[in-house]
């Protein structure tokens, strides 16, 4: 679910039974404290010592932090909670404590998403979203286990994000094997002691650590994205120790794993919006004076690279790119964004003419994130995370077969949604069920109802399943991240609200987005 800056592009872009864990969480919402489990006990009385944040010379994260007068610290909790006399991992946290603590509502817990972004220096930019509203907060950020700064993990692979389009025929598909396997099997040579453990569970395992070192009886929490399955799986799994909850760009919980199947469509009525808007200013980009041209144009890019792969710079960029800079370049409707897209592909049709091109300094970017290694310490622990929650067919004509129906309907991005991907060739298959959720705990759910990564589908199933919920909506927007990052005034109001008195609000609440009005990020949280 993967996103606005390297390497903030993992949230909108990606979402066997073992021996039951101890704390796996009964689903019912009962408020009584439970005692941590048998052996435990160390981790949860723990002391921490707080300290400065910047630990090296040009650790920009960490100087903010402490010009904010955030402070840091570490965590210790079992690599395994099944042996909690076993191998330890750490855990980095950052606290910006609250302005007005004599007024404090609480500690609200952080989530940037991916899975696997860091979320140490998260506190900062939520502070801004918050306005008045977060001096009566301590503002914690957790860098999920083997993220980070929580004993990172990074398979050393070669490219950067996994995600791609299986391509135009089966000689495409079977370069797309390859690719795929050779990414787990690196994954298992480096860590694959320790790939078993890397799942979302554990995550919330250990954010229940975190609670109790912190003193809270109950925690808040504001996650996007996968941050938001992953709250409403600490939810789940434990009952009565959330306060106020708010999950943007939710999904589905039932569908969260290693396949992407089901949102060819909300993509493709954001390619179609996109195309209108570029057609309109065919003077700029050239890239057709209607949607029906401009969408002619995006194909002949792709079927271009599938002859041959396309110059842009010093980058190859074929028949399995060229899809994904698409799927990517529709997720969001504001009209800086759009401009990046177009650009983009503007030089892609430049070369496929064969000229000489050089990619703008976004495209670098985006290309820099999918083809070199760059990032793989930010995108391998994100496979880790969504191989070990959820498995997934291990014979690759399964996906050939997927990819081969859905082409029919739906060429451009069916190939991309139902594609191979490492998890087909994880070493081992996840230890636990995926959670269910059914929890009653109270949470806001925000979503937006063009969102192309979290279908807005999805987010109404998961306030069906959270029967506490509310649902915010945010109408006749494509977008992935709205709270605070959208920057609409309606959104940012309502959820603050409820940040302040708690209260959900009854029924749907709507916002829209400002007729003709060009909507800006926050300046905290560039493009």
């Amino acid at each position: 679910m993967m996103t606005k800056r390297h390497p903030r592009r993992l949230a909108r872009w990606v979402g066997t039974s073992g021996a039951a864990l101890v704390l796996a969480a009964s689903g019912t919402a009962s408020f009584a404290m439970a005692d941590p489990a048998p052996g435990l006990d160390d981790y949860y009385d723990q002391q921490v010592t707080w300290t400065d944040c910047r630990q090296i010379s040009d650790d920009e994260v960490g100087a903010l932090l402490d010009q904010a007068n955030a402070r840091c610290a570490q965590v210790t909790v079992p690599l395994d909670y099944t042996r909690p006399g076993g191998p330890t991992i750490r855990i980095a946290l950052s606290r910006l404590a609250a302005a007005d603590p004599a007024r404090r509502i609480g500690t609200l817990m952080l989530n940037h998403g991916g899975p696997a972004e860091p979320t140490l220096g998260m506190p900062l930019e939520t502070r801004t979203y918050m306005g008045e509203v977060s001096a009566r907060y301590d503002l914690i950020g957790m860098d999920p286990r083997f993220v980070g700064r929580s004993t990172p993990l990074d398979c050393q692979w070669p490219a950067g994000i996994w995600i791609r389009s299986a391509g135009t025929d089966r000689a495409g598909y079977d370069r797309q094997v390859a690719f795929q396997r050779d990414l787990a099997e690196r994954c298992a040579r480096r860590h694959g002691d320790v790939l078993p453990y890397v799942t979302t569970r554990n995550t919330a395992r250990d954010m229940d650590v975190v609670r109790a070192v912190l003193g809270k009886r109950r925690i808040s929490y504001l996650g996007y994205s996968y941050g938001a399955y992953l709250g409403a799986v600490y939810a789940q799994m434990f009952p009565g120790r959330t306060d106020r909850m708010v999950l943007d760009s939710a999904g589905d919980p039932r569908q969260w794993g290693p396949r992407l199947i089901g949102r060819e469509p909300a993509s493709e009525r954001a390619l179609r919006a996109w195309a209108s808007w570029t057609a309109a200013r065919h003077h700029e980009y050239g890239l057709g004076r209607t949607q029906h041209a401009v969408l002619a144009t995006v194909r002949r890019i792709v079927q271009a690279s599938s002859v041959q792969p396309l110059r842009v710079g010093s980058h190859m960029v074929d028949e399995h790119v060229v899809p994904y800079l698409v799927y990517g370049g529709v997720g969001d409707d504001r009209d800086r964004a759009r401009a990046t897209f177009a650009s983009t592909v503007k030089v892609l049709d430049r070369a496929a003419d064969g000229a000489a091109v050089a990619p703008t300094p976004e495209l670098e970017g985006s290309l820099r994130f999918i083809l070199s290694g760059t990032f793989s310490h930010l995108v391998s622990p994100a496979a880790a995370i969504i191989c070990g929650d959820s498995a997934a067919p291990r014979d690759p004509e399964i996906y050939w077969e997927d990819v081969r129906r859905s082409r029919h309907r739906h060429p451009l991005f069916g190939p991309i949604m139902n594609n191979i991907s490492p998890c087909a060739f994880w070493p081992e298959p996840p230890r636990e069920q995926p959670t269910r959720i059914t929890t009653r705990a109270a949470a806001l759910i925000v979503s937006a109802t063009g969102d192309t990564a979290t279908t807005y589908r999805g987010a109404r199933s998961m306030h069906r399943l959270m029967t506490g919920s509310g649902l915010l909506t945010l109408r006749g927007t494509i977008a992935h991240g709205i709270y605070g990052e959208y920057g609409n005034a309606c959104i940012d109001a309502k959820v603050n609200a409820y940040l302040e008195s708690g209260t959900l609000p009854t029924g749907h609440l709507t916002c829209r987005k400002p007729p003709l009005a060009e909507t800006s990020p926050n300046p905290a949280h560039p493009s």
